[in-house]
């Protein structure tokens, strides 16, 4: 494509760092850096002011930028820190008694079984895993790299292999928009659209979607969405939200109890729960216009074929010289920013507590190279995300790193 990006020094990463891993932890540009902490010394100058009078204000602002960006209502939506918090936002919300079920699937990401195990455990309730069968063998990988499953279109596979797993005592679906293990982008409108045809509430868990695809959450017609900004659309860590359809607002609670009302005496909204939880810095919340202003100047449709190019090169890069298949079909459909190839079986299935990889680990301290191994379906991936400051070069020495660690602990 005839496209050049922003360049690299548009961001602050050494430049003896190969960063692949946007999609964990995605560094923000320096403008974005620069108002954040624009912010952050708007509020030391004057605090009460600031606090009293600005802040809600100027949340208020920022959400209308960031509602318009996602399809939604402002009315609908409230800044959490990332996903992780609007997820706990809505298991502390949703009733459950014992015998209920939370239904998840098994590419889901591993603190979100912890919140809803916890929560099932504390009501009597039970998580349920439905099984996508996305790479369950090598011969199911193969159909479905290939676009076909059984002669099926294999979307509509996934969306069965969750409804197969309902009951008449699910009281919630939980799916990811693309999954974080795996990198798989998920059908969650046909998903949504099912569930509301049969009453079930759903809770997407979306951090990775934001700027990766084009999002319209009046059209999606979930009813939660918890997002994290720091991603794909390069706003400041600590930046996220929660959205709620508007049945479910007046019983929203919020895991952290403060005033619940708001500080500068304002008519009461849901949420006022969320917005303060005591005294803290709001200036990554208040940044985020500016993410979205510097990636809709980058050109938010070429970024994403810009990203879905690369990570098209890389698995076919380490597909042909790997002999390992991914277990999607090659389509953008299916994966867009990242791509998560298979490592063969090296022993090291399950991860071990507080350990990374070695290979992970390997290519940090020989290479330089910032990348995770993760682990879905008791496999290990090499997860390769792909942002405006990647280039081919990143996907080669990468390649050729791991290939140069064949024969140490770490081997493909």
């Amino acid at each position: 494509m005839n496209y050049v990006p922003p360049p690299r020094s548009e961001w602050s990463i050494p430049e003896d760092i190969t960063y692949l891993n946007h999609g964990s932890f995605g560094p923000s540009p320096r403008v974005v850096q620069e108002c954040r902490e624009g912010w952050s010394r708007r509020l030391e100058r004057q605090p009460m002011d600031f606090y009293l009078r600005q802040m809600e204000p100027a949340l208020d602002e920022a959400m209308s930028v960031l509602a318009r960006f996602v399809g939604a209502d402002a009315r609908d939506m409230v800044f959490v820190d990332n996903a992780t918090v609007g997820m706990n936002v809505v298991a502390a919300s949703l009733p459950l008694q014992a015998g209920d079920e939370v239904l998840l699937n098994d590419h889901e990401y591993g603190a979100v079984f912890r919140i809803w195990r916890q929560r099932c455990q504390q009501t009597g309730a039970r998580v349920v895993t439905a099984k996508l069968g996305l790479g369950s063998t090598p011969e199911t990988t193969a159909e479905i790299a290939s676009g076909q499953q059984n002669g099926s279109d294999p979307a509509a596979a996934v969306v069965k292999s969750i409804f197969d797993a309902v009951t008449p005592r699910t009281r919630l679906i939980v799916v990811s928009h693309v999954t974080s293990p795996s990198a798989i982008v998920l059908p969650v409108a046909e998903i949504c659209r099912e569930a509301r045809a049969r009453g079930i509430p759903v809770c997407v868990d979306g951090p990775h979607a934001i700027a990766m695809r084009d999002i319209n959450l009046g059209e999606l017609d979930c009813d939660y969405y918890c997002a994290s900004l720091h991603k794909w659309l390069c706003a400041p860590f600590g930046s996220g939200f929660l959205y709620v359809k508007r049945q479910h607002q007046r019983s929203l609670t919020s895991p952290v109890t403060s005033w619940g009302r708001s500080l500068g005496g304002r008519p009461e909204r849901w949420q006022d729960q969320l917005n303060w939880l005591g005294t803290r810095d709001p200036a990554p919340y208040l940044a985020v216009p500016a993410a979205i202003r510097f990636m809709e100047q980058a050109g938010l449709e070429q970024f994403r074929l810009w990203t879905h190019q690369l990570a098209a090169s890389a698995r076919q890069k380490m597909e042909s010289r790997w002999g390992q298949t991914a277990w999607i079909p090659d389509s953008i459909q299916w994966y867009a920013s990242m791509i998560a190839i298979p490592l063969k079986n090296d022993g090291w299935k399950k991860p071990k507590p507080n350990a990374m990889h070695p290979i992970q680990q390997r290519l940090r301290e020989r290479y330089r190279i910032e990348i995770p191994v993760t682990n879905c379906c008791d496999q290990s991936f090499l997860r390769v995300s792909c942002h405006l400051y990647n280039t081919n070069d990143d996907i080669d020495r990468l390649i050729d790193a791991v290939e140069e660690c064949q024969g140490h602990e770490a081997n493909l």
